[in-house]
């Protein structure tokens, strides 16, 4: 290809859409207003490359209905849950991402859920706030500590490591349930306990952190069950994906306080949040900032234009989802 057509589904950073507009017949999308499912469609149908985010669900049917020019999807996000690699796949088409650069921004955003729901940050802001602190008490606004308390951590990959790092600075015990244990250097590191059973380490946690992947085999892995195996003291964090959670039992046991409260900064159809949810005292609520540094999407990005760039070239792409099919 020589100045292949590529479609932006979003705003991007300024540095890499100069960029790209250098390297590509570059369509920007100034307004930053996502795009419609039908404007999808179009946009597959002229576009030798689109670069979607997260927010674009793309399934088999907006594929089938791709344009035939169209052979790199190279999503600007490192989850892959919104496009349907099946069909991505039987099309000939290639998907990318964009792992390994948010790590640590994404464990940030963890640690200071860990940080923020069982210390009552976000209560203690609001109060400070209304003009209706009336001072300091030996009894005003008691959370908990969270040095010395166990953390479990659901899914140990790079991001889970990373959480784990920072809340062994902060003191805290680390277990952590995945497919597989980590390498012993690691385990020996962290001090970490692993758990082959999920229902085992979940009712003996302080604090429980979603870090796994979204998958069919993670979709509502913490379904109302094993929600109901948190201890009553036990804190739920989630940075990862919405899905993961049944978010619905999830409110209903908050309302109930069956467990102590939660810290979100995903939820299950965004930016729609439930009321119910809204409305609980014992929730922190994020709006999905896991990724959000200035760094962090430069340096997406810059994986993105690698990934078209090296396609184009006719290699492989370094960050290659989905291989395309001979045809």
């Amino acid at each position: 290809m020589t100045k292949p057509k590529i479609v932006l589904t979003r705003k991007y950073p300024d540095v890499t859409e100069t960029r790209m507009r250098e390297l590509f017949n570059a369509e920007l999308n100034p307004t930053d207003t996502p795009m419609s499912r039908t404007e999808l469609i179009a946009a597959m149908g002229r576009a030798d490359v689109l670069v979607p985010t997260v927010t674009d669900l793309i399934d088999a049917e907006m594929i089938e209905k791709a344009g035939d020019q169209l052979r790199l999807i190279a999503s600007f996000g490192t989850g892959i849950d919104h496009i349907d690699l099946h069909a991505a796949r039987a099309r000939g088409i290639t998907v990318t991402n964009t792992p390994g650069v948010l790590t640590e921004d994404t464990a940030d955003v963890a640690m200071a859920l860990i940080l923020a729901v069982p210390r009552r940050i976000a209560e203690g802001d609001a109060l400070a706030r209304s003009g209706k602190w009336a001072g300091w008490s030996p009894t005003g606004m008691l959370g908990h500590r969270i040095n010395g308390k166990r953390l479990g951590i659901i899914g140990m990959g790079a991001i889970g490591q990373a959480v784990a790092r920072r809340a062994r600075g902060f003191g805290m015990s680390i277990h952590y349930f995945n497919r597989n244990p980590v390498h012993p250097s690691i385990a020996d590191e962290l001090e970490a306990t692993y758990w082959d059973s999920l229902d085992q380490m979940l009712g003996r946690m302080d604090i429980v952190s979603v870090n796994c992947p979204a998958t069919p085999a993670t979709h509502h892995l913490l379904n109302r069950e094993r929600l109901e195996m948190l201890a009553s003291h036990a804190y739920l964090v989630n940075a990862a994906r919405g899905d993961i959670i049944d978010q619905e039992a999830m409110i209903d046991l908050l309302e109930e306080r069956h467990f102590a409260g939660a810290g979100l900064d995903v939820y299950t159809d965004e930016p729609k949040l439930p009321a119910r949810l809204r409305q609980l005292d014992n929730v922190v609520l994020l709006p999905h900032i896991g990724s959000a540094t200035i760094e962090g999407r430069h340096a997406m990005g810059d994986k993105v234009i690698i990934n078209i760039q090296t396609f184009i070239d006719g290699h492989t792409p370094p960050d290659r989802v989905v291989p395309a099919m001979a045809s």
